[in-house]
């Protein structure tokens, strides 16, 4: 069968690559062309855009993006004609993908959703788009289930993907020696950075993070890098600064960190699945007016974090917004880095997490099932 995936952002390539894994093997004639990244194209078939080229973060930037988003839209729906996918599969990334998906079911093109679009916390009014726009719904998390329900739509729950790329990572897993000698790192605790993997992103919290590094000097800060992000972005806020950026390495970084400062997003789950203590910053244009109009009127979710969100509690700290201060995130790493007491709550909480989130095959439960429903 002839399957177009479209990924706009990292968490989604991880995903969509995995997915890709289980159709091809269940599938011997598979064929892929997809919007996604280096994961995606790894496995096979055709990527005809990069999600480096379509990662537009926050309310201005996507204003000052509009052309280049809406070039982005019209190649994507001459390409799907072109191309006559048996089915469209989209990941997450909602403001464009819904589109495509409303787009797909006028010309009679099947749509799958993986990976629900987080209607649950903001823009409920989007699932109307969804009920009528998308053929079958794939969610990851329990909750949604409920969620959807209640509109009067059922969907399919196949767990997590986190919990594949978790236990496929246990069988790879370097030492805490061996990462150190890879990585030329001292016998000092890590901290992990985790800044983000869009440029807004980084340009927010790095300095914040490169800030707290020198507080704390006795231990390693780590920042876990991004390859579609310029070097040089990096350099800018790292120079000088006794900050050991690595590629490609973010869950061996996890595996052996002692704490991290994390953007909020799939990182802070992935941190939380790896039993990190860590504190959540995050921030976009708008300052205070922002933080007020999305927690009073937008926002509908305990926090912005899933491990918060999952837990309906706030089991780790977020600093967002007016809060992500250099005082507030100095205040909040103190506890992290040298409160046991504080830590092993967060531990036993992330326990509970753990039996929330189910058991690995998540990628292929969802294969497998989009394959039966293809053959009906």
């Amino acid at each position: 069968m002839r399957y177009y995936l479209i990924a706009g952002e990292a968490s989604g390539d991880l995903h969509g690559s995995n997915l890709m894994k289980e159709l091809k093997a269940a599938d011997q004639d598979a064929v892929f062309r997809f919007f996604g990244g280096d994961l995606m194209q790894a496995v096979g078939g055709e990527l005809v855009k990069h999600y480096r080229e379509m990662a537009f973060m926050g309310f201005l930037n996507v204003i000052l993006n509009l052309k280049t988003i809406g070039r982005n839209l019209e190649f994507c729906k001459k390409d799907l004609l072109q191309f006559k996918p048996d089915v469209l599969i989209l990941i997450d990334y909602p403001g464009f993908n819904l589109r495509i998906a409303e787009f797909a079911k006028q010309h009679n093109i099947k749509v799958y959703y993986y990976i629900s679009p987080k209607v649950w916390a903001w823009k409920e009014y989007r699932v109307k788009k969804i009920k009528a726009c998308v053929d079958e719904m794939f969610t990851i998390f329990p909750f949604e289930t409920a969620f959807y329900r209640k509109h009067g739509m059922e969907v399919h729950y196949v767990g997590n993907p986190l919990m594949d790329s978790f236990s496929s990572f246990q069988k790879t897993a370097l030492t805490k020696s061996e990462f150190a000698a890879n990585n030329q790192l001292d016998e000092r605790p890590v901290v992990a950075l985790l800044a983000g993997s869009r440029v807004q992103e980084i340009k927010r919290t790095l300095p914040i993070m490169v800030a707290i590094s020198r507080i704390f000097p006795d231990f390693q800060f780590v920042l876990a890098g991004v390859k579609s992000i310029d070097d040089a972005l990096y350099q800018s806020y790292l120079n000088g600064k006794g900050i050991k950026l690595i590629y490609d390495q973010t869950y061996d970084l996890l595996n052996n960190a002692h704490t991290a400062l994390v953007a909020s997003g799939t990182a802070a789950l992935e941190t939380a699945l790896f039993r990190v203590p860590q504190t959540v910053v995050y921030k976009v244009e708008g300052g205070w007016l922002t933080d007020f109009i999305f927690r009073h009127f937008i926002f509908k979710m305990v926090g912005v974090s899933l491990p918060n969100i999952i837990m309906e509690r706030e089991i780790v700290r977020e600093l967002v917004q007016a809060k992500m201060t250099l005082k507030n995130v100095k205040e909040e790493m103190q506890k992290l880095l040298y409160d046991n007491e504080y830590r092993a709550k967060i531990h036993t909480d992330y326990q509970l997490l753990w039996e929330m989130m189910g058991d690995p095959g998540c990628s292929k439960r969802a294969a497998d099932e989009m394959i039966a429903l293809l053959k009906e």
